[in-house]
């Protein structure tokens, strides 16, 4: 039988949430010696730390993390469009990734004159507000010794649902739609995982755990990235959200 143990990352107010799998979903495959709790939670401060953490139960054989890696030179990522249209209804939770030099710019005003240039279009408040964890990320995923992909909660909730969700996941409709899809899939998120008096809520853990049923995809082999093959800018690294 083979096991492993996967991660699934999202920010977080104080800083990333992490969802960890450590067992394989399949009825077959659970035995006594497989016994016991199969998700755990950790808060960390940053990235690294949280991989630290998460890593102290056993090697993880991949991270699937909700934050773009990749930063595109010029106009619109493909994997951005491509999950937007995936979402549907729900394509506004799909931000467009502005460029690197956008990224670096001292504040909002100037990050999106500087996109304007380079893409043809502004940035969002909400992308500006993540340029510290997406530079982090960007940094970061250069030098850790784990399999790392990029996903997109929502595109992984339509893909467990079979279509679109309607319902956002800020609503209760919403929360227990994603929460039983999580379920269906072996990912069950209840109790309080450990997280009581942190600062993660509801949505950032039911976000990381869709990212962590995609890392458990990566690990078995069945993940496809969006856009199939991966976008490389001049940062080299292969720009996809992974399903």
């Amino acid at each position: 039988m083979t096991t492993y143990r996967v991660l699934g990352v999202d920010a977080c107010r104080a800083g990333w949430v992490g969802v960890a799998l450590d067992d394989p979903p399949d009825d077959a495959d659970r035995t006594a010696a497989h016994a016991g709790p199969r998700v755990t939670a950790h808060v960390e401060a940053t990235i690294d730390a949280l991989v630290a953490r998460a890593s102290q139960d056993g090697p993880l054989a991949a991270v699937a993390i909700d934050i773009p890696v990749g930063l595109p030179d010029s106009g619109r990522r493909r994997a951005d469009v491509l999950a937007r249209a995936e979402v549907g209804p729900l394509r506004s939770s799909v931000f467009m990734t502005p460029v690197r030099p956008a990224l670096l710019a001292p504040d909002h005003a100037t990050a999106v004159r500087v996109n304007r240039e380079h893409a043809g279009e502004g940035v969002s408040v909400q992308a500006y507000a993540l340029r510290v964890k997406l530079l982090q990320v960007d940094a970061w995923v250069r030098t850790v010794g784990v399999p790392v992909v990029e996903a997109h909660p929502e595109v992984c909730f339509a893909r467990m649902h079979g279509s679109p969700l309607t319902s956002r996941k800020a609503t209760w409709a919403g929360s227990e739609l994603r929460r039983r899809l999580l379920a269906e899939q072996g990912v069950v998120l209840a109790g309080d995982l450990g997280l009581a008096g942190l600062d993660a809520g509801v949505d950032d853990v039911l976000d990381a755990g869709a990212a962590a049923w995609t890392a458990r995809r990566v690990a078995r082999g069945e993940a496809v990235p969006l856009p199939d093959p991966p976008e490389v800018f001049d940062d080299g690294w292969p720009a996809a959200i992974w399903v």
